[in-house]
Parts: structure tokens; sequence; C-alpha cells
């Protein structure tokens, strides 16, 4: 099969993906091989292409908003067959067992696995997953239209659902890019008012699109303080913005894998109880869930379509914040 390689980490900017033939992958007991037909791109991606994250497999077939169908089952899957439409997003697997696991926290297991980083993903033809790890896709999603809403719309929700806001509040967006373009959609289906933080005028348009309530720069002070925010961007400056917009015992929270350095700032920023709190990865429950409500509102995601062998450009174009909405690789 065909497949993009990614052999040492280095800067998107040089290509470092290789585009090459590989045997297929076995599914093994319990797990499905699905025929990729797209995969979105996330920052996560970049984060791994480029060494923010340390290594894990190496070489490995990153990519892990995948969407496609079932090809081959292994032995005793019980839950897809062949031809069923799925979805395989960033976490992978999970033992089971740990602390995290057994408290309902498998997003944090202690030995927990993740596509396109410890297995191999989407930029290929073909991939492998536990059936347990996989989802069937709401038929009003197209394959391209869905493949965002396996990470940039899962974590999404599960960082809405963190940051502690009610319906009629104020929620502050901090980067709009392929996730918050999701949030504010089922954040406005859920009754509240949507402030967007954004140096981009282009995204700060696609938000007013969306109905947004209003929409600056970071450093602007919204009409009214937040009720919680959200940071997507990995601009640890963003925090201190976000802690200043937010009013008396609101929540930050911060969506991103990797952050740069958060600048020191005043105990009276954080104090009156405001919380500020990391999301880290997402469980199964937050998929399922995300994904029901996607279909209920409907989520409609705005995407810009690439090649496979274009997938080096596509990854820059988001690292230089050329896209708008969610850049997804058609394979």
């Amino acid at each position: 099969m065909r497949a993009l390689v990614l052999d040492q980490q280095r800067s998107i900017d040089d290509s470092p993906l290789e585009l090459r033939d590989v045997p297929f992958p076995e599914p093994g007991p319990n797990q499905i091989r699905v025929r990729v037909h797209c995969c979105g791109l996330c920052h996560t991606d970049l984060h791994v292409v480029e060494g923010d994250l340390p290594p894990h497999k190496m070489p490995v077939i990153p990519g892990h908003q995948i969407v496609g169908t079932v090809e081959k089952t292994g032995a005793n899957v019980a839950k897809f067959k062949r031809a069923d439409r799925v979805g395989i997003p960033w976490l992978h697997r999970t033992d089971g067992s740990c602390q995290f696991c057994r408290r309902g926290l498998e997003n944090l297991c202690e030995h927990g696995q993740f596509t396109g980083y410890d297995a191999d993903g989407g930029y290929a033809e073909f991939t492998v997953v536990d059936e347990d790890f996989a989802y069937p896709i709401p038929p009003q999603f197209t394959d391209e239209n869905a493949a965002p809403l396996f990470c940039a719309g899962i974590i999404g929700y599960r960082s809405y659902r963190l940051s502690g806001i009610q319906p009629g509040e104020r929620l502050g967006l901090y980067g709009f890019g392929a996730s918050a373009h999701i949030v504010i959609q089922f954040a406005r289906y859920l009754g509240n008012k949507v402030y967007v933080f954004t140096r981009s005028e282009n995204h700060r348009r696609h938000a007013e699109d969306l109905g947004a309530s209003w929409t600056g720069r970071a450093e602007d002070a919204p009409p009214q303080p937040l009720d919680a925010a959200i940071i997507f961007a990995p601009a640890g400056s963003l925090v201190v913005d976000a802690l200043k917009a937010t009013r008396k015992g609101g929540t930050v929270a911060c969506a991103g894998i990797v952050m740069s350095q958060i600048p020191s700032f005043d105990y009276n920023q954080i104090y009156h109880e405001r919380v500020l709190r990391s999301v880290a990865n997402s469980t199964r429950q937050d998929a399922r869930d995300f994904l029901e409500l996607a279909a209920k509102v409907p989520i409609r995601t705005e995407v810009q379509i690439y090649k496979l062998e274009d997938t080096n450009r596509a990854l820059q174009d988001l690292k230089h914040s050329r896209i708008t909405g969610a850049g997804v690789v058609r394979v």
C-alpha cells in the first residue's frame, strides 16, 4: 500500500514525510483493517513530525482523524463487518486496568497508545485498530466532513465540558482553527454566546459567519467578562490574556497537547477562584457523546482537501495558518 512515512523528526518545511510502498497491516484478534478514505490534519501531527513530542514509534505513519470502511476483520470481531464506515481518533488503545482507567479517566491511561504516534495512522491507504476504538459515523456526514470530528471535534467537546460552561453563559475561544470552528457551532446550539480571539482577519470573519457574538485579538478586552475560555492556539501568552478576560470563579481550559512557555503573572489574575486547567486526550465516551451531539446540531465542517502526495504542503499550510476551517487529506 502507499503510505507517508516519517523516519526522523524535523521541520515540516523540510517536507520530511516520504511517500512509499509498505506492507499491508494485518488485523489481529479483535482488530479491523480499515481502507482509509480520508484523514484530517491536526496540529498534533505537526508536533509529532517536528519533534515537539518525543519520538515513540519510529518510523511511523502519522494521522489520527481517520475515516474509512472496514476491509477485513480479525478473529472475534463482533461490532463491525466488512464495508461498515468507521472513524478512528487519537486514542488508539488503553490497558483498561490502571488506576486512571478504573476511575473512568482512560484518557490518562498509564499505558495509553495513540494513533499516528504509538501506532501507524491514517496517512496511508490502510490502517488497523481494535474494534473498541473505532466508531460508526452518523450517515449525514460525508467522509471529508466527518474526518475533523475525530479529533478537532472530540477534543473540542471535552474542552468545552471541562471548562464548566453552562447554557446561556459567555464562552471565549482563543485561536480559530479546525477545533474552534466546530465548538462554536455546538456551543451556540447549547445556548452560549461565543467570543472569538484570533490575530487572523480571515478567521475573525469566519467566526462571525458562524455566529460569534464578538471577535477581536487576544489582547483585546471583550465587551463583557467571559464565564469560561478555551485556548486552542499553542501560545503560552494567551493564558494571561484569557485569565484577564475571565470573571471570578471562571475556568480557562488549555486544549493543546503542547504549549509555549507561559509567562509569569500576578497572583491577582487567578485569584477569586479562577481555574486554569489542561485538557489531555479524550475518552471513548467523549467520542460517543460528541458524535451524537454533532448529528443533532448538525455540525457543518468546512474543509480544504489535499491529495495524499501533497500532505507535506498541507501540514505546511496548517503550520502557517493558511487553512480556513479544517484540512483533510483524501487518500
